[in-house]
């Protein structure tokens, strides 16, 4: 398939997606994002909107609402659209070439952006039966069909449930990592060059994003209860950590959990939760250990268990909270 009948296709989708109801104020900011990546973009998107009647199309060509979200089953209902300079210069939005190219190894998609703020989560389901579960401070960019399944986590952390097909493998890409999965259940997380895998379920690849999906001499497997922390080149797995992967997965019921971290760690896990912010300004405090379960959004408490327990100096204003000795 041509980048031209890519850029038609989720035009396409757009469109039903919008005619189809429940259109939100979150949906339009969706659209403007994905409108502003490209005036190719723009061209396909008005293009095919222009060329609908003003009655319910949707209605008459008979697509259903399972259909949205499906570009390549939609694009047969009407006739392929010559995207060229003549055209992009009828409506006013200047002149795409794509001849001087190069082509792509795999279809080209309009990835769409989805983020959470400070404290917050949210589920999105994907177009091939998937869904993604965003931790709070996420961002991440998907373009994903039934053939073609590729996702970008550009910060923060997510949680996949990712439907089982063999013949197109679902990948991640997290920073220089490249995440591949057929069917599974597993969270990624970014910090800067970090990156975290934990698996619940399955199997999981991961290698460097720019060598060769083939190419295994710097990848690793992670089974089911495994963990994958990479570091620039290196990467080290941990296998039956199942206990492990379930505290780092804590956070989708709302939860953080612990075992024996220093307490410097502790509040930073919690600085991603909360724009009040935990500071520990004694060296010898930030080495104390915890373990245990908090409340994400609850760092009020956490600091006065913190007091209870080991008798610190807690000193609370509107925007951070310090923790000392006494």
């Amino acid at each position: 398939m041509s980048r031209v009948e890519q850029l038609r296709d989720s035009a396409a989708a757009w469109i039903i997606r919008r005619e189809n109801g429940g259109w939100s104020e979150g949906d339009q900011a969706e659209l403007d994002a994905w409108l502003a990546e490209s005036d190719a973009n723009k061209v396909a998107y008005w293009r095919l909107k222009h060329s609908w009647s003003k009655a319910d199309r949707v209605a008459s060509l008979g697509i259903r609402s399972s259909d949205v979200a499906r570009p390549a089953r939609i694009a047969r209902y009407w006739k392929p659209v010559a995207i060229a300079a003549s055209l992009a210069l009828a409506i006013g939005i200047g002149t795409i070439r794509y001849a001087g190219e190069q082509p792509a190894p795999e279809p080209v998609l309009a990835a769409v952006r989805f983020d959470t703020p400070v404290g917050k989560q949210r589920k999105i389901p994907l177009a091939d039966g998937s869904q993604v579960e965003l931790n709070t401070r996420t961002v991440i960019r998907t373009a994903v069909t039934k053939t073609v399944r590729r996702v970008w986590l550009d910060k923060g952390e997510a949680f996949f449930e990712v439907a089982h097909d063999a013949e197109h493998p679902f990948v991640i890409f997290a920073g220089a990592k490249r995440i591949t999965v057929l069917g599974t259940k597993f969270s990624v997380r970014r910090d800067g060059d970090k990156v975290t895998v934990s698996v619940l379920e399955g199997r999981v690849r991961v290698d460097d994003a720019q060598a060769p999906i083939e190419a295994a001499a710097s990848s690793a497997t992670i089974a089911g209860g495994g963990l994958a922390v990479t570091d620039g080149p290196s990467i080290l797995v941990t296998r039956e950590s199942r206990d492990r992967v379930e505290d780092a997965l804590a956070w989708r019921a709302g939860m953080l959990k612990f075992d024996q971290a220093p307490l410097s760690e502790v509040a930073a896990e919690f600085n991603r939760y909360n724009r009040r912010q935990i500071i520990v300004t004694d060296p010898a405090v930030a080495a104390i250990p915890i373990g245990g379960a908090f409340q994400a959004s609850n760092v009020e408490a956490f600091t006065r268990l913190l007091r209870d327990a080991y008798h610190l100096r807690i000193t609370a204003e509107s925007e951070k909270i310090t923790i000392s000795g006494e």
